[in-house]
């Protein structure tokens, strides 16, 4: 409690006793200097707390102001400085852009370049011979890619690299080389090394099997379908080549893209196979005829060699052979009548003829089936192919693709069989004219003989 406030209180407890009470005032005097005493101490006390509070805060007042002053000092140097800087910026700017001179045309030049040669040597078959990459572990497809899309001049260094590469690209264009690379077989998920022969940027092969190479796997990988046996062979042959002399090889300009459409084309068994059901029975029908002109070529030919020999026997006819049995036929009725003589040649030589001429006309029928054959199945293509377009809205080639395909397949059936077919006739028609001719003439000979002995007789 404060002192005012205790000799208030002193006060009124003084002025509340009873008017007969004896006052001592000489106490409440030492009372009231005591107390006077009191609040001078305490007053002393507080004065010395606000002083020691004073006196920190002006210390810290006096730090503050030190430190502003020590920062201010710091961000006026900073600001000097870069102030300075900025200015030096520009000049060094000025100074670069003047010793550049024609360094930019030569840095849009080079960026050119590396994106020209990004896609044709990261898409090359000689990437796959030089799979290791350089010390910094950047691979030239990674290195044309940054140097394509750089944003600065390039050093010397990367300069030297990419003639580097240009010029091996160059050179391994023009050689043919036997190395080992990563083959992935269809269906595997890991590579494994298989010697590749390389013929500059266009074919590689291993054995007889040609290889497609794959960038983003970085591995080569066969074909789905091999080319003809005549391409693999000739791969085949170049493999087992020791490097004497001139081997044939395949070549392919368009670096794979002409290989791809000649492995993806069709071989006979699919082509027949896409003329349907008509195309199945053009091919019988000309296997029909061909098994028939070849039985009666046979015939024909051997009847011919027989007939040869009777020529140069004709006084011992054989039943054997049609000029035998028809001059056997003649001397059997050498004694009859001329006019029954002559009937009996005519007789024997017709009896020879349906044999001769077996087959011809089934030949003539299949002649003029084929091509009807071929047009019933290019009808049936066309109906295919209109359908198809009807359905898709669309006359996508790829759509259409199937019915005109068989369109053309059962024409060309048709014809392949009529055509060859027609001169097989022409040839037995020929065979079978000159045996009969021979029959004719020695019929007419006999008769001739019979007539002039009847005369004479």
């Amino acid at each position: 409690m404060r002192l005012p406030n205790a000799l208030a209180l002193l006060f009124a407890c003084l002025l509340a006793l009873p008017a007969v009470a004896e006052v001592n005032l000489e106490q409440v005097a030492k009372t009231a200097a005591a107390l006077r005493a009191e609040e001078a101490k305490q007053n002393a006390a507080r004065e010395a707390a606000f002083q020691k509070e004073y006196n920190r805060q002006q210390a810290l007042l006096n730090d503050v102001q030190s430190r502003r002053a020590t920062l201010d000092a710091t961000t006026n140097a900073l600001s000097a400085k870069f102030d300075y800087n900025e200015k030096r910026v520009v000049e060094l700017q000025q100074l670069l852009e003047e010793h550049q001179g024609n360094l930019g045309e030569l840095f849009g030049v080079t960026r050119q370049v590396a994106s020209d040669a990004l896609g044709e040597l990261s898409q090359s078959l000689i990437a796959s011979q030089y799979l290791d990459v350089a010390p910094d572990g950047e691979d030239r497809t990674a290195f044309l890619r940054r140097l394509a899309s750089a944003r600065a001049l390039p050093s010397i260094e990367e300069l030297e690299r990419l003639w580097l590469e240009l010029q091996r690209e160059m050179t391994a264009s023009g050689q043919v080389a036997r190395y080992t690379a990563p083959l992935r077989a269809p269906g595997a998920e890991a590579a494994a090394p298989t010697e590749v022969l390389r013929v500059g940027p266009f074919t590689a092969s291993a054995g007889d099997r040609f290889l497609a190479w794959l960038p983003s796997d970085k591995a080569f990988t066969p074909y789905a379908r091999q080319p003809a046996s005549a391409l693999r062979d000739v791969a085949a042959t170049l493999a087992r080549a020791n490097g004497d002399g001139y081997v044939e090889a395949v070549v392919d300009p368009a670096r794979g893209a002409l290989l791809s459409m000649v492995v993806e084309r069709p071989n006979w068994f699919e082509r027949i196979e896409l003329g349907g059901m008509v195309g199945y029975v053009t091919i019988g029908l000309g296997a029909l005829g061909a098994l028939a002109w070849l039985g009666q070529v046979v015939y024909l030919l051997s009847v011919r060699a027989a007939v040869a020999w009777q020529l140069r026997n004709p006084g011992q006819p054989s039943p054997r052979n049609p000029l035998g049995r028809v001059l056997a036929a003649a001397r059997e009725e050498q004694a009859a009548e001329p006019d029954m003589a002559e009937l009996a040649i005519s007789a024997a030589v017709l009896r020879e003829v349906p044999r001769l001429e077996r087959f011809q006309g089934f030949l003539r029928l299949a002649v003029a089936a084929g091509p009807l054959l071929g047009l019933i199945g290019t009808v049936i293509g066309m109906i295919i192919t209109f359908q198809t377009i009807t359905a898709s809205g669309a006359s996508d080639p790829k759509l259409v693709a199937h019915g005109i395909g068989q369109a053309m397949i059962a024409t060309v059936l048709g014809l392949g069989i009529a055509i060859p077919l027609l001169f097989a006739n022409s040839v037995l028609a020929a065979l079978s004219r000159a045996i009969v001719q021979i029959l004719d003439e020695h019929g007419e000979g006999l008769l001739a003989d019979t007539l002039s002995r009847a005369r004479r007789a």
